[in-house]
């Protein structure tokens, strides 16, 4: 098979084509005919060598993908060869197959395209995770979301108005139409202006926030921090601040962490706020897979209630060019790589 290879830490030219054996399903799993892969920030991050979690090079990452069912491993029933389905791996999503486990895959429902598909798993779980798992979301709420425009800025962006939040995004002000029509209550402009400011005179307060969700990180978390009100949650779920340009930057690397604040416990219980971390992967394997987190998705998805938002979709070879699009931040929603 083919398969996008990661071949050393680097610039986004490092990833190319190489062929690779085909994975042989296991009992209880199915191998799927990759048609999309969904790409994400921690893609970039394993390329440039600042994720510690991704295998090293020469490897293939990727966390998700939607394709057709091709072959089935001993005792699988839920599924046939043939159908259309999504799902979530722990890397290897950058190739023509996967083999994952027949219990972690969802139907791709009959209206939505392979690319919207691919754009779900990884994404709409970790929303729910941060929001819902983590955050303790509760009608009405006021959340804040960085980067509202992202794959999972617009994921959250739409469980939160499933739960009647009021939600305030960050966004470069060329999003500011999209990300409104997605459901973001009031737009934020984090390049020009003090858009803290503009976000307390917009609640009339100092402290307005219940739910901060922060994968920006460096000094994002201190002005995220500052806007939580008594009993407000900040929910980080990376650092994308670590990442400037195509290459590993050591500077930028090292400004993000010395900007990074170091939250105090005593001053967390007299402020009544809490910080919280959240990492997919580490959850992923503490239990054994995503049931909790995507299970409770189908639904809403059956349901029409959730719809992923494609910003632009690459073919495989073109790997390089989804990575630059997506690190230049010049996507409203998913990109991913079509197979």
């Amino acid at each position: 098979m083919r398969a996008l290879v990661i071949t050393r830490h680097g610039p986004p030219d490092v990833l190319q084509i190489e062929q690779r054996p085909d994975p042989e399903p296991g009992a209880g799993e199915v191998r799927v005919s990759v048609r999309a892969a969904g790409v994400n920030f921690a893609d970039l991050m394993a390329r440039t060598g600042l994720y510690p979690d991704a295998p090293k090079p020469p490897c293939v990452v990727g966390y998700e993908f939607s394709g057709l069912v091709e072959r089935l491993g001993e005792g699988v029933e839920r599924v046939r060869a043939g159908d259309r389905v999504l799902g979530a791996c722990r890397f290897g999503g950058y190739a023509e197959r996967v083999v994952v486990p027949a219990a972690e895959l969802l139907a791709l429902p009959e209206d939505w395209s392979y690319e919207e598909g691919a754009a779900l798993p990884v994404n709409y779980a970790t929303a729910y995770g941060i929001l819902v798992r983590y955050g303790s979301l509760r009608t009405g709420e006021r959340v804040l979301v960085h980067a509202a425009a992202g794959g999972v800025g617009i994921a959250a962006t739409q469980i939160a108005k499933l739960h009647g939040a009021e939600v305030y995004g960050t966004a470069s002000a060329a999003k500011h139409e999209a990300i409104r029509a997605i459901g973001v209550d009031h737009p934020l402009d984090y390049r020009s202006g003090d858009w803290v400011a503009e976000l307390r005179r917009i609640a009339g307060e100092r402290q307005p926030i219940d739910i901060a969700l922060d994968a920006v990180g460096g000094r994002s978390l201190r002005r995220s921090f500052s806007l939580l009100r008594a009993g407000g949650r900040l929910v980080c779920f990376g650092a994308s601040s670590l990442v400037s340009g195509e290459r590993r930057d050591l500077r930028t690397a090292a400004r993000t962490l010395l900007e990074t604040p170091r939250f105090n416990p005593l001053r967390l219980s007299s402020s009544s706020k809490s910080v919280i971390g959240f990492n997919l992967l580490r959850v992923w394997n503490a239990q054994a897979g995503l049931g909790e987190y995507v299970d409770p998705l189908r639904a809403w998805v059956e349901e029409g209630k959730l719809r992923p938002v494609v910003a632009a979709a690459f073919p495989l070879e073109r790997g390089a060019e989804a990575h630059r699009f997506l690190g230049e931040r010049r996507n409203v929603g998913k990109v991913v790589l079509t197979v």
